[in-house]
């Protein structure tokens, strides 16, 4: 797992003083590549481990060499945590070697490690859609966890409108690219989408946070909820074998292969309305063929038809 390797590249490197990435991969039983975009990761997110060019180059973590790890700043053990703290929430021996490491840490330091762990979760599973670039927002977001100051947001909903409000961030979650804080607000817990926010200004105020919040619990709350509204209605479709995997893209969790005769298979994808099946169904044509329910049929017989008027004279 990553979390494990970087901690083990920082290790590394304390113990050496400098490593080559050849020697990291050999080290930590990766390829080349593999080590150097984790070095990488480290120096982006502001830890201080350098590359120097030329002969007898390398990379090298600047400030000290004890293994542990006291060399780092208060914001540099912050930038390490935030880095790892997600890829060790599936793992109970990462999470093992993460409150070591925090043990090992100057005491001044811990509160911080500790809350910058916990302030982000990866969930890789797919809602459908597309790839999303990570917000600009996301750093500022995560500091205003860790210190626990409230953060005044720019939001566009989903229907478009706009607002201002003050928040507690609780913490933010990855879901397959697609950012989300979590948060307290004046209407009890509300979750955001980063890419919607317009800006965020962190304040003086301290935030408030429930004692026994924990943000697995209450992404777990919200993913459950988002999946029964997004699973209201569904349809059984079948399509050649070979587009499951597009179709899977498409709908994420919401599509499930049934069975198949070789050539094509029998697939049930689910949506919040009939509509919204035959929204996304229109696009395949004639390749993919509804068996039901009728609902989804006659809206899509209905926008074909549309097409049909629309474009008929074939302008």
């Amino acid at each position: 797992m990553r979390a494990d390797r970087l901690v083990a590249a920082l290790l590394l490197m304390q113990a050496r003083g400098r490593v080559t990435a050849a020697e990291m991969a050999r080290e930590l039983e990766v390829s080349v590549a593999t080590a150097r975009r984790d070095l990488e990761a480290l120096s982006a997110a502001g830890i201080p481990v350098y590359p120097r060019q030329g002969r007898g180059g390398g990379w090298s973590l600047v400030g000290g060499a004890r293994t542990d790890l006291s060399g780092l700043s208060a914001t540099e053990t912050q930038a390490l945590f935030l880095l790892i703290g997600p890829a060790a929430s599936a793992s109970g021996e990462v999470k093992a070697a993460l409150r070591k490491l925090v043990g090992a840490l100057p005491r001044t330091f811990r509160a911080d490690a500790s809350a910058a762990a916990r302030a982000t979760i990866v969930d890789p599973a797919r809602w459908g859609g597309r790839d999303h670039p990570r917000p600009e927002l996301v750093p500022l977001l995560q500091s205003a966890v860790v210190s626990r100051r409230k953060v005044r947001l720019g939001y566009v909903n989903n229907a478009g409108h706009r607002s201002t409000r003050l928040i507690d961030p609780w913490g933010l979650v990855d879901k397959d690219d697609i950012w989300y804080l979590v948060a307290g607000t004046d209407k009890g817990q509300r979750t955001f989408r980063v890419d919607r926010m317009l800006d965020a200004e962190v304040t003086e105020e301290t935030a408030a946070r429930p004692e026994d919040f924990t943000l697995t619990a209450a992404w777990n709350d919200v993913v459950t909820e988002v999946e029964r509204r997004r699973s209201r209605t569904s349809a059984t479709v079948l399509v050649e074998t070979r587009f499951v995997p597009v179709l899977r893209d498409q709908f994420g969790t919401h599509c499930r292969a049934e069975d198949h005769d070789g050539e094509r298979s029998r697939v049930t994808v689910a949506a919040p309305t009939p509509l919204d099946i035959a929204r996304q169904l229109a696009g395949w044509g004639a390749m993919i063929e509804v068996v039901e329910p009728s609902d989804v049929r006659r809206e899509l017989h209905r926008i074909g038809t549309e097409l049909a008027g629309r474009y008929a004279s074939g302008h």
